[in-house]
């Protein structure tokens, strides 16, 4: 079974590249896919799809794109089809800087819950320590985070809904409570 390959690439403001694996279809000339001629490589997928509505028409998407674009921006090899789309006007993409962090960010309930630690504890205790309640609220907003950012760990971890089951501080654990 073939696999799907391609690659988009944004460059800057000024083009989009996307490089598709695979050729024409066999049978299929480059002026008759700009004509738009059309050889679906699965026609029981093409015909379930014109079924659904799915598509509007088969061998309707490359005259349309060649509406706005020049035939040159369709670069043909023997493995691979590349389509260069220069961009008709200024794109701007806001995206917010991303920083990795090193160390996860402790929240203010996984602070809390790292300060009452003095041992191994059961979850029922944890939770009076903290004057909770809410079982639900407790596991999710407190015990969860902190075992999955490494700040505590189960003492019996092949067994975590053990009825004997207790927490205790990690070594990041400890020093997340020193901070």
């Amino acid at each position: 079974m073939r696999k799907n390959y391609y690659k988009v690439f944004i460059f800057g403001n000024d083009r989009i590249e996307i490089t598709s694996a695979g050729s024409l279809p066999d049978g299929l000339s480059k002026s008759e896919f700009f004509e738009g001629f059309s050889i679906p490589r699965n026609k029981e997928l093409m015909r379930i799809y014109k079924d659904l509505d799915l598509v509007e028409q088969l061998g309707s998407g490359i005259p349309r794109i060649l509406e706005y674009y020049e035939t040159n921006s369709f670069n043909f090899s023997e493995n691979f089809l590349r389509m260069v789309l220069p961009s008709a006007e200024d794109v701007r993409f806001d995206t917010p800087q991303v920083t990795p962090q090193v160390t996860p960010q402790v929240t203010p309930q996984v602070q809390d819950l790292l300060n009452v630690f003095r041992g191994e504890h059961s979850r029922t205790v944890l939770q009076n320590h903290l004057r909770l309640s809410d079982r639900e609220n407790f596991r999710i907003n407190y015990l969860v985070p902190a075992i999955e950012n490494g700040f505590v760990e189960l003492t019996i971890a092949d067994k975590p809904k053990s009825s004997k089951q207790k927490y205790r501080l990690t070594e990041k654990g400890r020093k997340a409570k020193q901070e």
